[in-house]
């Protein structure tokens, strides 16, 4: 009898009991006990005095449980341990879990070349100032007032803080700006470095839902005047895990929201080099007055082994993440500034970039097509423009860290979506780097990713 439902289209009446029961040669008993299977099933519904008909059957959709993120906050518990995504690969291992680009990716002989110029300079033996040397200071600013609009003063060399990295910067400007115990808003998910650092600040994180646009401006708003916090955390070009980036309107709807409140947004520009299909449109360049705290590193586009980045921000709220930085670091090595400044600065910068983005736009789109063929049950619900990674829904119900496990044995490494979440995540998801592996093997791991899927399911 299911077969025949299974053909019949939705909405279909069955024939009568008394068919059923000769056609199969069955009892009466026997065929009510299958009917009443079949309608504890789903399959079929009985209408008195009608008759029973195919019921439709329903598609099944990702849940969206998001919404729950604002209402219930973070809960009071503790990060520990390393992140997933530091752990190290040995030979044969298919890396989609870092958070860095492949070597072959970064430019190696700009890098070195600047390395043995910066070694032979008075930089090399010298202390640089607190605020880091005035050339790179220079070069962070000129780059938002290339793109500040008329009307607009952008920020000037003096408001740029060179820092070990943005991890450091985090660091300072949550103890700096919001203080231990006190609210500060951050989107869900977001960079697990961010949930890190203010976990270490004493912080108490204040989850905001964001979607495919970014965060509702709305959710913002009722945010800050529930909680009365005086920051908000975000990433709004090409967020860490999900490549989102905000829309022209919601970021004004959030920098009005944040202007209203007397608030600081943070700003992470992390991925401001690695624009694929658009280019990364900082929101610090319409701000004049103080209230964007900016971010930016040039580890990812560079080298891991240059951990510079720049905090530019204006006033005391300057004054504050300074002292700061100089009572953790004192000041950042004056070999790594030099070098990082030549690079950024030798006519080969350019060609790098557009060389680098063409790569990331080419093993996007070559895991998508693997995931697609291979692991058919996954769904990335947002195709980044920028970034380094692809967000991936997993099936309802999937026990994202036995499949993590599952998929270790094989030899493929990925990174459990739970780790991004402020709070409970809102749904079962994987974050994969196609920057880091090469592509030739991401068939291998669509293949290994859908077996695991197959076996934990």
């Amino acid at each position: 009898m299911r077969p025949w439902i299974a053909a019949a289209p939705p909405g279909s009446q069955l024939p009568s009991n008394r068919a059923l029961t000769a056609e199969h040669g069955a009892s009466p008993v026997t065929v009510q006990k299958a009917i009443r299977q079949l309608a504890s099933l789903g399959l079929v519904e009985s209408r008195p005095g009608v008759g029973t008909f195919v019921r439709a059957v329903r598609q099944p959709r990702p849940t969206d449980f998001s919404w729950q993120t604002a209402v219930l906050g973070a809960p009071q518990t503790r990060r520990t341990g390393v992140s997933s995504t530091q752990r190290a690969a040995v030979p044969d291992d298919i890396a989609l879990h870092s958070g860095y680009p492949g070597a072959d990716l970064l430019p190696g002989r700009l890098v070195r070349a600047a390395l043995a110029r910066a070694s032979r300079s008075e930089a090399a033996l010298s202390r640089s100032p607190v605020a880091g040397l005035p050339e790179l200071q220079a070069w962070f600013a000129s780059q938002v007032a290339a793109g500040a609009p008329v009307g607009i003063t952008p920020p000037s060399a003096r408001d740029v803080l060179i820092i070990a990295g943005s991890q450091s910067g985090l660091s300072s400007i949550f103890r700096a700006l919001v203080g231990r115990g006190q609210p500060l808003l951050i989107e869900s998910p977001t960079y697990w470095g961010a949930l890190l650092a203010a976990e270490q600040a004493g912080v108490t994180l204040v989850p905001v839902p964001t979607g495919p646009d970014g965060p509702n401006p709305d959710d913002v708003e009722r945010a800050l005047a529930a909680t009365g916090a005086r920051a908000f955390y975000a990433q709004p070009n090409f967020a860490n895990p999900t490549g989102t980036q905000w829309s022209p309107e919601t970021g004004r709807a959030v920098l009005d929201t944040v202007r209203a409140h007397g608030a600081f947004l943070i700003e992470d520009d992390w991925a401001h080099d690695l624009g694929i299909d658009a280019e990364s449109q900082p929101l610090v360049r319409h701000d004049d007055d103080g209230h964007v705290i900016y971010l930016r590193s040039l580890t990812k586009a560079v080298s891991p082994a240059l951990r510079v980045a720049a905090v530019i921000a204006r006033g005391p709220a300057r004054a504050r993440i300074l002292a700061d930085r100089a009572a953790e670091s004192m000041y950042v090595s004056g070999v790594l500034q030099a070098a990082a400044l030549d690079v950024v600065t030798q006519p080969g910068w350019g060609s790098h970039l557009r060389g680098m983005r063409q790569q990331l736009g080419s093993r996007r789109d070559l895991l998508l097509a693997s995931l697609r063929a291979q692991a058919p049950q996954v769904a990335v619900e947002h195709v980044p423009l920028g970034g380094l990674n692809l967000w991936v829904r997993l099936p309802d119900g999937t026990d994202v860290d036995q499949l993590v496990r599952a998929c270790e044995t094989q030899r493929l490494l990925i990174a459990p979506g739970t780790e991004w979440f402020p709070a409970e995540p809102s749904g079962p998801y994987i974050r994969l780097n196609y920057s880091a592996e090469e592509a030739g093997r991401f068939t291998e791991a669509g293949e290994v990713l859908g077996n695991a899927l197959r076996t934990v399911s």
